[in-house]
């Protein structure tokens, strides 16, 4: 008990599940999201993600965070203290948000950097081609912008789970939902007529992302969506990292967790939808079909154009957005730097501030290279899957496409054939909660999701070709 005042309590369920969803709602939702829904068929996309989210996601949130609770611990600690076999799991586990934290606080000072440009109303340079490719390639400014988002986010770190990431998330996610409501709506109003006189409007755009198009689906086909949408949920619900382990150890023993997890659930799903919502109709009015198809490179080298079309409207939206993609982008590279302080704390003893330091100052180094990867430092590797990426990317491969489905799998076995999960539902339960999604969750973390995660790491690996 000594050492779980140390290491703080979320005040309630509320602090909780909005801290929890503003981890969950980050860049995966508002940039990777939207250009897999557009890449994949929107409906179909969608279809695959919705049906994920409510069975294969549910189970791991679910679990993570009974874990976490449970133990009282964050990752590092708490899968050693269930089965001495799988404390190797922790160590692998709290690994993942130390590679993705300084890469993650990367992106973020590029979409920092956006969105001064927008405020001081140089953003229509942005929509210039070659704009973004410049700035990632320049040798200074990526590393300053990158510094400026790091200390904001070390700053809600170090003033610890109260005042620091529940008080932040209280103020920020609510925000963060307006602002995405607000941009989604007026996506939907849009409407352009092109160069050729052809008219295209937000709620054709619309169409194109909610309805299932299966023409010429082949199995081979669904099975890549299926998978990108299986990919976007690591991204989505921050599960296999360690975060919600983290999250969950800080949870009082009398909160709902069945109810928290239904919470966050529905918040996530609907800022996921949302997020393809205000891009997919917005970049497709503009920019047709082919617009949709630009990738990763959407939010940066896309939407910039899409802005300068709108004219003067388009400065004021492009604000509004990119401050709704700070806020996203800053609630999760909290909860990715808050897991690898608690498990400092826990390991090793330390005081919050102490730690919190140390883990900004490894970023610090790692986030610098990661900023030279795209000039100095550049080169071009192929991996497994067969991507070519630098720094970045291979950083990226390394803890999204093979740690994290290693780490679920690892913790489907432990929960589902060692331990049992009679003692996450036992923990889900404690105070006498129905857990009305029994069935399911027992056949997810034995049986489909184990094998679902084999796909995906034997797909990562290139063991797998679709």
């Amino acid at each position: 008990m000594e050492n779980k005042q140390k290491r703080g309590n979320f005040s309630g369920s509320i602090g909780f599940v909005l801290a929890a969803a503003g981890s969950a709602v980050g860049l995966g939702n508002i940039w990777r999201f939207p250009y897999l829904a557009a890449k994949d068929g929107g409906g179909v996309f969608l279809l695959c993600y919705l049906v994920l989210a409510l069975t294969f996601g549910f189970a791991l949130l679910t679990t993570e965070i009974a874990i976490g609770r449970k133990t009282g611990k964050s990752p590092l600690v708490a899968y050693g203290e269930l089965s001495r076999k799988f404390k190797w799991v922790g160590t692998v586990a709290c690994l993942i948000p130390t590679i993705i934290l300084p890469y993650y606080c990367a992106i973020g000072g590029w979409v920092l950097k956006y969105l001064a440009d927008f405020v001081t109303g140089k953003g229509f340079a942005a929509a210039a081609d070659g704009y973004f490719t410049g700035f990632i390639t320049s040798q200074y400014s990526p590393v300053i912008w990158f510094v400026l988002f790091l200390a904001a986010t070390t700053f809600v770190v170090y003033k610890g789970v109260n005042n620091g990431i529940e008080r932040f998330s209280k103020v920020v996610m609510p925000l963060l939902l307006l602002l995405i409501v607000a941009i989604s709506v007026f996506s939907l109003t849009l409407s352009h007529t092109d160069a050729q006189g052809v008219t295209r409007t937000g709620i054709e755009g619309l169409k194109i992302y909610m309805i299932p198009d299966f023409t010429g689906m082949t199995i081979g086909k669904f099975l890549v969506v299926l998978m990108d949408a299986l990919g976007q949920l690591f991204y989505s619900i921050s599960v296999a990292m360690g975060i919600m382990i983290t999250y969950g150890s800080y949870v009082k023993k009398e909160t709902d967790v069945v109810k928290s997890v239904n919470q966050i659930e529905i918040f996530d799903t609907a800022v996921a939808f949302l997020a393809g919502l205000m891009i997919v109709p917005a970049v497709y009015t503009f920019m047709g079909q082919e617009g949709m198809s630009a990738g990763p490179s959407l939010m940066f080298i896309s939407l910039p154009k899409v802005f300068e079309a709108m004219g003067a409207a388009g400065m004021l939206v492009g604000v509004v957005f990119f401050v709704m993609v700070v806020f996203a982008a800053l609630t999760s590279s909290v909860s990715v730097m808050e897991a690898v302080v608690s498990s400092a704390m826990d390991q090793w003893h330390m005081a919050r501030k102490k730690a919190t330091i140390a883990v900004s100052a490894l970023t610090l180094v790692v986030g610098i290279v990661v900023c030279l990867g795209y000039n100095m430092l550049y080169f071009e590797l192929t991996l497994p899957n067969g991507s070519v990426g630098q720094v970045l990317d291979v950083l990226d491969y390394v803890s999204n496409y093979v740690l994290m489905p290693v780490v679920a799998i690892a913790t489907c076995v432990m929960v589902g054939w060692v331990i049992g999960p009679k003692s996450i539902i036992a923990e889900v339960t404690r105070n006498g909660e129905r857990f009305r999604r029994k069935m399911l969750y027992l056949v997810m973390i034995r049986f489909i999701a184990p094998v679902l995660l084999v796909f995906l790491l034997m797909q990562s690996l290139g063991l797998v070709r679709l």
